[in-house]
């Protein structure tokens, strides 16, 4: 049989039975659809939650009071957290391959201006925030170096906070109530947007030491570091480990890189993503059963052809390729079908949710067509095998 009689044999079933070919392929289009939306949903959040942790970068080490791990038995007046200080923010900064050192806390407090009240979040910083938060002012400049225990009340507002409570006026030289206390408005930042529903717009800064005694707390909520990119991390983090056993006398604090907290983040987003996909995939099973359905049912009513093809001379494994032809191609285009349904409800459901990340890999595509083709040729093999060992003088008699 030549090539060509194989292929138009093939594709002919598809002509003769037009609904039943749809219908069958429809099944694993389906399957494909499911995969593809559910797979480019979870993707879209992969790189969207990945994008909202790295957009202060990855050479970026947090540094928390208090120690992760449990320790065994209590260690009774030993047992009690040492605060993180201004004093060990400053100590840090002359580390080898320490860049820029932030000591932070975070609150809410009232901001007054000119008969307008408003409640936002208050961060206690230090000059080198946006260096190592990788965020840029727009107006003026940020918190100048200055003493960092006794510091001048000085506030840069967030852009939001900017538009709200001075809308239409330069904010900069005005005097803004954080709290109750007055500060002097030296700049004003870019707008950063939100990180997973925290607005970070909506904000003011203010030096660490004014934070501190603003929320009357005794130390510091964390110190944010950056080191160069080229250093070792395992350097720097037995560096800063060792600085602040040497000045709290143990370790009672927490060293939180940003990239290993970023490879963690991602196995578990991969993790997700594809038991969404498997969860899609059981449409494919549920699309496999229907062409091996189908294919049992053509063997059965094509068994006086397979009976002549047999007698003018095809062998066994051109019967086989045939039918397997026919599961390929019908999985093949199904898939096809598929991949376009998926992309176009996932760009469509983009469109009208601008919110809803949506991202579709090509692996993810391609791999989407070869399982719906893999699974063509499973399903089409038991049927094919029956129709290849079918007995050409009974076949022929068969009605």
């Amino acid at each position: 049989m030549l090539l060509a009689d194989l292929l138009r044999l093939t594709t002919s079933s598809f002509l003769a039975y037009r609904m039943r070919s749809f219908l069958t392929g429809l099944g694993i289009a389906i399957g494909i659809t499911a995969v593809i939306l559910l797979t480019s949903i979870g993707e879209g959040l992969h790189q969207f939650v990945l994008a909202e942790f790295s957009q202060f970068g990855t050479n970026l080490i947090t540094i928390q009071p208090g120690k992760a791990q449990t320790q065994g038995g209590s260690v009774g007046i030993f047992g009690s957290v040492r605060t993180i200080s201004i004093d060990d923010a400053q100590a840090l900064r002359h580390l080898r391959d320490i860049q820029f050192v932030n000591p932070s806390v975070t609150g809410n407090a009232e901001l007054r201006f000119g008969g307008r009240t408003r409640r936002a979040t208050v961060f206690g910083a230090g000059h080198n925030l946006p260096k190592v938060m990788a965020s840029s002012v727009a107006l003026g400049s940020f918190l100048p170096d200055d003493d960092p225990v006794q510091p001048r009340a000085l506030v840069v507002l967030g852009s939001k906070v900017r538009q709200e409570l001075f809308a239409g006026q330069n904010p900069l030289g005005n005097y803004l109530r954080v709290g109750g206390q007055r500060y002097r408005v030296v700049g004003v930042m870019e707008p950063k947007g939100q990180m997973l529903g925290f607005d970070l717009d909506d904000t003011v800064f203010i030096p660490a030491a004014r934070a501190l005694e603003l929320f009357n707390r005794p130390g510091l909520m964390e110190i944010q570091v950056s080191y160069t990119p080229n250093a070792s991390l395992d350097s720097v983090l037995r560096s800063i480990t060792a600085l602040l056993k040497e000045r709290h006398g143990r370790e009672d604090f927490t060293l939180i890189p940003q990239e290993k907290a970023l490879e963690v983040l991602g196995s578990v987003l991969d993790v997700i993503t594809f038991a969404v996909g498997a969860l899609g995939g059981i449409s494919l099973l549920v699309g496999g059963v229907g062409i091996l359905t189908i294919m049992t049912m053509a063997v059965t009513e094509r068994t006086a052809e397979i009976g002549l093809l047999r007698a003018l001379g095809a062998r066994e494994g051109q019967v086989l390729t045939l039918f397997l032809g026919e599961a390929i191609l019908l999985s093949a285009l199904g898939g096809l079908a598929g991949l376009g349904l998926g992309v176009g409800i996932a760009q469509a459901l983009h469109g009208l949710f601008p919110a809803l990340p949506v991202h579709t890999p090509w692996v993810f595509a391609v791999l989407a067509e070869l399982s719906a083709i893999s699974i063509g040729l499973v399903a089409g093999v038991a049927p094919a095998r029956r129709a290849a060992r079918l007995d050409p003088v009974e076949a022929l008699h068969a009605e």
